[in-house]
């Protein structure tokens, strides 16, 4: 004879069988988000890993990712790392992983923002009226000089160009950009 459940009592808070637990597909896609923020976070230099408050063993299958030269082996390792990130804390390494393509994003921002300048001031003597009026502290002369020899190095023959004048002017607006 099997032995019954003890009967609830009449008064008692009806027990939940249909406790509200994630379901599997959502189990498999926080372990594969996880994953992808493993990924996220292998990308990252040495120098910003270091700062992350990270267990030891976690940082440790980082660098063995790094210097692990198979596929296979890569592929394997990177499981290992979404296994240990789902007892890590995910909330800094995001926050690690957004800073690092926020930066990015501004590099690029910047490189594409002294690239208009270059090609406005070379353009047209309109764009030296507003450069120097949002950046008072230029050394015009120098400027005015820079873009005198693009406008020469852009006049030549395409096949006989250095190049070197338009190196130079956006190294100088890169400079300038960077000291403000």
């Amino acid at each position: 004879m099997r032995a019954q459940p003890p009967a609830e009592p009449a008064d008692a808070p009806p027990i939940a069988h249909d406790i509200e637990r994630p379901s599997k597909t959502q189990l498999k896609k926080a372990s594969h988000e996880l994953q992808d923020l493993g990924e996220a976070v292998v990308a990252l230099p040495d120098d910003r890993l270091a700062g992350l408050p990270i267990d030891e063993s976690l940082l440790h299958a980082i660098r063995e990712y790094k210097t692990t030269r198979s596929h296979e082996g890569r592929r394997r390792q990177m499981q290992y790392i979404g296994k240990l990130m789902r007892r890590a804390d995910p909330e800094p390494l995001r926050e690690a992983v957004a800073a690092m393509q926020l930066g990015r994003a501004k590099d690029s921002l910047a490189l594409h923002e002294a690239e208009r300048w270059r090609a406005e001031l070379v353009a047209s003597d309109d764009a030296l009226t507003r450069w120097t009026a949002k950046h008072p502290d230029s050394d015009l002369q120098q400027l005015r000089s820079l873009i005198r020899a693009a406008r020469k190095d852009a006049a030549v023959v395409p096949e006989q160009r250095s190049g070197k004048a338009f190196r130079e002017l956006f190294k100088f607006i890169r400079e300038q950009a960077d000291h403000e």
